[in-house]
């Protein structure tokens, strides 16, 4: 079974419709038996996804910078919780523990994090599978901006996709989950 790396929001300021979606992608990497690896939040839609896959029996593993985990923001009921010292180990981290990753909606760190694999796949670091889930068209926007990184000569287009988009987690059931 594989380790799925989530990245998603830690924000609680956002519709319902995003945390449902996030209850789903949890309750599927569960269900398909598979390792939650995540950023260890308790807050947010971090913490929906981590409650959703433990409730359908699946394990968790959580990535926190030691600075957040002291704000009290860590999920302490993760099956294995990997404390760092700073923001760039735990996207390292996160990405050598993980065989694939799936992008929610999110803020900055979200990005950061699905643009850290990104570049890391461009540059031949990793081959792993990279989705984004496009909720109510939340990326559409991002992705008119990637395409015209193509398009101007900013980014080399690839023979292969360096990622795929989706616009639920359901149709990832069969290709990761």
């Amino acid at each position: 079974m594989a380790k799925i790396c989530v990245f998603c929001a830690s924000s609680s300021r956002i519709s319902e419709s995003y945390f449902q979606v996030t209850r789903e992608m949890g309750a599927a990497i569960a269900e398909q038996g598979h390792t939650l690896v995540w950023g260890g939040g308790r807050v947010g839609l971090m913490g929906a996804l981590a409650i959703a896959v433990q409730e359908k029996g699946g394990r968790v593993i959580g990535v926190i910078p030691e600075k957040l985990r002291i704000r009290e923001v860590a999920y302490t009921r993760s099956d294995e919780l990997i404390v760092t010292d700073t923001m760039a180990e735990r996207k390292t981290r996160m990405i050598d523990e993980s065989d694939a990753f799936v992008t929610l909606a999110g803020g900055y760190g979200t990005l950061d994090e699905m643009l850290e694999v990104l570049t890391l796949r461009q540059l031949g670091y990793h081959d792993k599978p990279i989705y984004l889930v496009n909720t109510d068209g939340f990326y559409d926007s991002l992705l008119g901006f990637l395409h015209q990184l193509e398009h101007t000569g900013f980014v080399r287009e690839t023979p292969v996709p360096l990622y795929e988009v989706v616009n639920h987690p359901h149709e990832l059931i069969g290709r990761i989950l």
